[in-house]
């Protein structure tokens, strides 16, 4: 363990009128330094996630950070970007300078502002994060593509309807305790499973209550090296991680298997020295249902196909065996897409200190977080764990 979460921020997730990327990042930098009990003096540099790629003309964001306070300035600040994976990839970036000794305290951002943008244009924008050669003119977009692979897990394995209906029944319900989250709402299983005016086909058998949100929002974390998290008022170590990237188009690799996923997972379960029984609760990247339900089964909590078991039986209930998304997930929570992975970070750094509300996963101590970019090409697994 050499870095720690000590402090962070989270705006609410969806249609945030009157707000702007600036107005989203200044205002989650402020909160998270003022969590952590520290000055911009204090801060040794700055990582900001923003995806963008055309949803605000203001591409170059990084310096946004420090009008968060005029002491900021001259501070270092790096955008980074890495598809739906962004906010851990920020997170990461900020890790590896305090792990080679260049900073002591690195204040993390993530933010997308999404709302703002026409409908036809945001499924544009979605698609650059696919192998545009040869999934750019997928009917649907993004969801277009998960699709494909919903099909394709179906024709394999039968049809999964029920479970993705079972899952995106069971993040709307934890997402009604969520402060943050963009829909407050427990939908229930059979308005999740019939196909209804409200609840139409959006692609291949994948509907609407399948397709996580488009999102405003920002979330932040101030990180800090072992010694000086230790001195702290909150420490929520970063036991281990891991992140590997697969092959961007979906025709070289078999996407129904997310072999990404399971690789992140196994690499940053043997740095943390630990095993998935281990594990107290789940946040994973639920962009579609379908990711979610194969999510399952490349972590190894089920068996190739048999991730319908694992809903089923109840296991990633927010009072099952190993609760999956008790935040509502991007399903419910939203998912301005920079945000995710911080988001992620900071949600469980609250259960891990007992702060998550109505949202808290008793007796929580060690959590895991997935987070990627495209179709499983981006892969960030995170474990977190209190250290008091």
């Amino acid at each position: 363990m050499t870095a720690a979460i000590v402090g962070w921020a989270h705006t609410p997730f969806g249609k945030l009128v009157g707000e702007t990327v600036e107005s989203l990042i200044v205002r989650v930098s402020g909160e998270a330094m003022a969590h952590a009990g520290i000055g911009p003096a204090d801060v040794d540099e700055i990582v900001l996630g923003h995806f963008n790629a055309g949803f605000s003309r203001q591409d170059f964001t990084a310096a946004l950070v420090l009008g968060a306070d005029p002491a900021l300035r001259f501070t270092p600040a790096t955008r980074v970007e890495n598809a739906c994976a962004t906010g851990s990839a920020a997170v990461f970036q900020g890790l590896r300078a305090i792990e080679a000794g260049a900073a002591r305290l690195v204040l993390v951002v993530g933010v997308e502002k999404m709302t703002d943008t026409p409908g036809p244009e945001i499924g544009d924008i979605l698609l650059k994060a696919s192998y545009v050669a040869e999934e750019g003119d997928t009917p649907g977009g993004f969801a277009g593509v998960f699709g494909r692979i919903a099909e394709a897990h179906f024709q394999r394995h039968g049809d999964q309807s029920d479970a993705l209906a079972a899952i995106a029944a069971k993040n709307h319900r934890n997402g009604v305790a969520n402060p943050y989250a963009q829909i407050r709402k427990d939908l229930g299983f059979a308005f999740c499973r019939e196909v209804s005016d409200k609840n139409p086909i959006v692609a291949g058998p994948l509907k609407r209550t399948d397709c996580s949100l488009v999102s405003d929002g920002a979330a932040a974390i101030v990180l800090a090296d072992t010694g000086t998290a230790l001195a702290m008022p909150r420490a929520v170590a970063v036991r281990g991680r891991a992140h590997v990237q697969d092959f961007l188009p979906t025709s070289r690799r078999d996407a129904t298997l997310m072999e990404g996923c399971g690789e992140a997972w196994r690499r940053a379960l043997a740095d943390a020295r630990l095993g998935l029984e281990d594990l107290d609760l789940v946040e994973t990247h639920d962009c579609f249902t379908i990711a979610e339900l194969i999510e399952y089964e490349a972590m190894g909590l089920a068996e190739p196909g048999r991730g319908a078991d694992v809903v089923r039986d109840g296991i990633t209930a927010k009072d099952g065996r190993l609760p999956v998304n008790p935040s509502g997930g991007l399903k419910a929570k939203g998912h301005p897409i920079g945000a995710t992975g911080v988001s992620m970070h900071a949600l469980c750094a609250m259960q891990l200190t007992g702060g998550a509300g109505e949202m808290q996963v008793p007796g929580a101590e060690i959590a895991g977080i997935f987070n990627m970019g495209g179709t499983a090409v981006a892969n960030y697994a995170t474990i977190l764990q209190a250290m008091r």
